[in-house]
């Protein structure tokens, strides 16, 4: 799916519940889209002023909090960065495969690691609110 798609998809997707996805939420978007692997709040904060001289640290941040809240993309934990979900829309466990040569990141669903989660929580009386697994590694293309 192109990145023109893929945004005219959040978009709508975002007027659908009532949020407003303005142009800098599309720049960003789009940015995050175009990258292979995740990308850093400030280097993106770069990317994004070659267009818009104006961007500041807090414009940015902002803006991946609503990305954030509204599914679009996700934090990758270890290194800080955030990468687009391409399915957003639907609530999922987030696993992650990442490069740590080229940065490439991957997003996988393992339906029977979510299940053994929630069993294993509900045994000890667990309630699980949000769950992120990064395995670290090296990809097909750098081996």
């Amino acid at each position: 799916m192109s990145v023109e798609t893929q945004v005219h998809k959040a978009r709508s997707y975002c007027e659908d519940k009532g949020a407003r996805f303005t142009l800098l939420r599309e720049k960003v978007y789009g940015l995050l889209l175009e990258r292979e692997g995740a990308i850093g709040a400030y280097e993106l904060l770069d990317k994004l002023k070659e267009t818009e001289n104006t961007a500041k640290p807090a414009t940015v941040y902002r803006t991946l909090d609503f990305l954030l809240e509204f599914g679009l993309i996700h934090r990758i934990e270890s290194s800080n960065a955030f990468v687009a979900c391409h399915h957003f829309g639907c609530s999922h466990p987030v696993q992650f495969l990442i490069c740590d040569q080229c940065g490439d990141v991957v997003e996988i669903q393992s339906a029977g690691l979510q299940q053994t989660l929630d069993k294993q929580a509900n045994e000890h009386g667990f309630k699980v609110k949000s769950q992120t697994i990064e395995a670290h590694g090296v990809c097909k293309s750098c081996q």
